[in-house]
């Protein structure tokens, strides 16, 4: 017998979180390993997790306090590129769908969805790789798709999400640093102490919920910091 596919849920309201609960336990092939309420609190416990328990699926709220779903998958999808992300909201607008799929979403999914919906989502996500999507995301995502090829002269791509979470000041330390600086040369460079280089390095390590350089230089390549 097959292990069951390991599942994680974030979501800052419990309403929400016991009934898409309830619908998941319906199924035996399915456990969750972890349950957030916020996206801090979702990485936070990602960063402790030995990888034998990591979530394969981890189904997604946008709208939430802190830290919202969007910004979450692009940090996570950077530090775990194995997991899958399914968003699952009750919003259905475009600049939604078009933020979630930016950050790295691989499905888009409605809240109302039965169980027999998020089941399949999830199968298709780990065996096969796919992109489920509720009926009517689908129809938005085709006429962006219809309308972006449609202007001409579109606007350029908005800066990436994450640097909304990082000062200008903070990415500039944390440049020098991936680059092979330490702190005593950044501080001689941008004259200011070590002290507080230090401080900045430790205030970016504890927004974006990494504990190495390894995963620093990930989110960097990823957001075209370097």
């Amino acid at each position: 017998m097959s292990k069951p596919v390991k599942i994680g849920l974030v979501d800052d309201k419990a309403i929400n979180r016991n009934s898409i609960t309830e619908k998941i336990k319906q199924f035996e092939d399915l456990e969750f390993c972890f349950i957030a309420v916020n996206g801090h609190d979702c990485l936070e416990q990602l960063k402790g997790m030995p990888v034998e328990k990591t979530p394969q699926v981890v189904f997604m709220d946008l709208e939430m306090p802190g830290m919202d779903g969007v910004q979450t998958i692009s940090i996570a999808r950077a530090l775990y590129p194995e997991i899958y992300f399914i968003v699952l909201t009750i919003f259905d607008d475009d600049d939604k769908i078009f933020e979630a799929i930016k950050a790295g979403a691989h499905g888009y999914l409605l809240k109302d969805e039965n169980a027999i919906t998020l089941h399949n989502a999830i199968t298709n996500v780990v065996q096969n790789g796919g992109a489920p999507m509720s009926a009517a995301i689908a129809r938005k995502a085709l006429e962006m798709l219809s309308k972006a090829q449609l202007q001409s002269g579109a606007k350029a791509i908005e800066p990436h999400l994450l640097d909304a979470l990082v000062t200008e000041r903070e990415k500039e330390i944390l440049l020098h640093t991936i680059n092979g600086l330490d702190a005593k040369r950044i501080a001689v460079l941008l004259d200011i102490s070590v002290l507080t280089i230090r401080k900045h390095i430790a205030n970016v390590y504890q927004k974006l919920h990494v504990n190495s350089k390894a995963q620093i230089i990930s989110l960097a390549h990823k957001n075209n910091w370097v």
